[in-house]
């Protein structure tokens, strides 16, 4: 997706885009990390309203094109020592 088709209203904080899909925040970086998905500076008028002054916004359709695939990796239970 071109940073052209996307609007004003597909710009949403990382904990916008968690309840959105499902997809942990933790892998949303990740794959912004990965270059998957694009991250765009936020304004600094605007923040997350969670009392934290997140700045970084992800382009929601990118996310919710890549949460059609996603599936949790199930974690590794604990050896006994």
């Amino acid at each position: 997706m071109h940073p052209t088709q996307l609007y004003p209203d597909d710009l949403v904080f990382e904990h916008e885009a968690t309840e959105a899909t499902g997809v942990p925040g933790t892998v949303i970086r990740q794959w912004a990390r990965r270059g998957k998905i694009r991250r765009f500076q936020g304004r600094p008028d605007e923040y997350s309203g969670k009392g934290h002054e997140y700045k970084t916004m992800y382009a929601l359709p990118e996310i919710e094109e890549l949460a059609k695939a996603y599936r949790p990796m199930p974690q590794r239970a604990p050896k006994a020592a």
